[in-house]
């Protein structure tokens, strides 16, 4: 993995979930979104919900250190973390957390294979056949692709909705070939303003995935 030391640049926008952790007085960790921030001032969060609020009194208090980390997707897929101290905990109009604008961010690649940004139709469905009624069908298309794995993403209105991880096919439409079926994993994923993220995991050596890249352009 790459660790590079980044600028003073943050860029999320509000609504995606930082993680926090905290080691004083005791070790915690709690998920927290983004309200808003001000570049090289303060970042604020949503105070976590009250029935979580009695657990971290004694550690969301001014003054405090948190590590902060938080993912970005992209061509390699992203983890990024940084240092600040708690500025102030509002309880009033809403329940903020004021953090200090980092000083430094870090920043961790966590794919070892380059992704390939696209916008192939493709359509998921679980390996297993149910006898008794249709196979469920999700249909999106791939936003990003490696010999390893791909990126896909469908629409959906309901921000509680996942996808288990499973084996599954997945079939993407190509422009020489077809529909072509590739055997592969769910991994992971999730909701992002009426979006649904999925990351997939192709099997391994599948002779498709290389002439689909070929067809792409994609050097392996």
């Amino acid at each position: 993995m790459n660790i590079a030391k980044k600028p003073l640049f943050f860029d999320l926008t509000p609504g995606k979930i930082i993680d926090l952790q905290i080691d004083h007085p005791v070790r915690v960790r709690i998920k927290a979104a983004l309200v808003g921030y001000e570049v090289g001032n303060y970042i604020i969060l949503k105070h976590p919900s009250p029935m979580q609020m009695s657990n971290y009194s004694d550690v969301l208090v001014e003054g405090n250190v948190v590590v902060a980390r938080y993912l970005l997707e992209g061509q390699q897929g992203e983890c990024y973390a940084f240092k600040a101290s708690i500025r102030n905990v509002t309880k009033f109009p809403e329940k903020f957390i004021f953090l200090s604008y980092p000083q430094q961010i870090e920043n961790r690649q966590l794919r070892t294979h380059q992704r390939f940004i696209t916008h192939l139709p493709a359509t998921l469905y679980p390996k297993e056949e149910l006898a008794d009624k249709p196979t469920p069908k999700l249909k999106g298309i791939i936003s990003d692709i490696s010999a390893k794995g791909c990126g896909f993403v469908f629409k959906s209105n309901n921000d509680k909705i996942k996808v288990t991880p499973k084996e599954i096919f997945v079939t993407i439409r190509t422009a020489i070939d077809g529909d072509i079926t590739i055997p592969a994993r769910v991994c992971n994923s999730r909701y992002d303003d009426g979006k649904v993220n999925v990351g997939i995991q192709f099997n391994e050596d599948d002779e498709q995935i290389k002439t689909l890249l070929e067809q792409l352009f994609i050097e392996l």
